[in-house]
């Protein structure tokens, strides 16, 4: 009778390591540089695409959309905007415009010395935030908008960060964009608005919701006068050349 074969013992498996805080930092760290990597990605498609796509509806928009039941929002290019409303928005929102690569190093260091109660933001960062982020005054929100208005400023030309300016800034409640103000306060198309019409949309900008450009009070009326008096000193000096043609 053959003799059984002798059973080879069977090596047991070793058991694997538990993981290490090290390599659990280190998965960590992938993990974040990955999620990282696609918000920055994720962004500069964005920023290309609406280098020559007009922006769809924003987040602002969109909620004001569902409170209000609807807003007023009409795209034109800049070419069908009268030349002296981006003047007017430059002069009142952004002299420096021509001047700066995203940031106005002098309004912010006078905001610093006056304890931070005047506004600084340029109109590429003011874009930037309408555009790409959401409102509000968090951490979080600002330091993604100071990390990406040079990338909208080096993608973009001037131009073309005005006339997106000028489609999506707030005039009254639920109107956005020149064309529907232009057509809600005066019953005409953006290229054919008049000067003090031009500045009297301009000086609502920082208060749309309080503000009227077609009943304007005295403030308004002073405000708009000022504005029209900066729109032709930028021509005259030559702060406008990288939008006016």
């Amino acid at each position: 009778m053959a003799a059984t074969p002798a059973k080879t013992p069977r090596k047991r498996k070793a058991k694997e390591a538990p993981p290490t805080l090290r390599s659990w930092r280190r998965r960590a760290l992938r993990w974040t540089g990955r999620i990282l990597g696609g918000i920055a990605a994720f962004y500069a498609l964005l920023i290309l695409l609406f280098s020559f796509v007009p922006p769809p509806i924003n987040l602002y928009q969109l909620s004001e959309s569902f409170r209000l039941g609807g807003i007023e929002k009409d795209w034109v290019d800049i070419e069908e905007i009268a030349p002296v409303m981006a003047r007017a928005v430059v002069a009142a929102e952004d002299a420096n415009f021509c001047n700066h690569w995203g940031f106005d190093m002098a309004a912010i260091r006078v905001a610093i010395a006056e304890g931070g109660n005047r506004g600084a933001s340029t109109l590429s960062q003011q874009v930037t935030k309408n555009v790409l982020l959401w409102q509000g005054r968090s951490w979080l929100r600002k330091a993604m908008e100071a990390a990406l208005t040079p990338a909208v400023e080096l993608v973009w030309s001037k131009r073309r960060i005005l006339e997106v300016y000028l489609n999506v800034a707030e005039f009254d409640e639920g109107v956005f964009g020149v064309q529907a103000a232009a057509q809600h306060y005066f019953g005409v198309d953006a290229r054919d608005l008049t000067e003090v019409q031009a500045a009297r949309l301009a000086a609502v900008l920082p208060d749309p919701k309080g503000r009227s450009a077609s009943k304007p009070s005295d403030f308004v009326r002073k405000r708009a006068r000022s504005i029209l008096s900066g729109a032709e000193t930028i021509r005259a000096d030559g702060r406008s050349a990288c939008f006016d043609r």
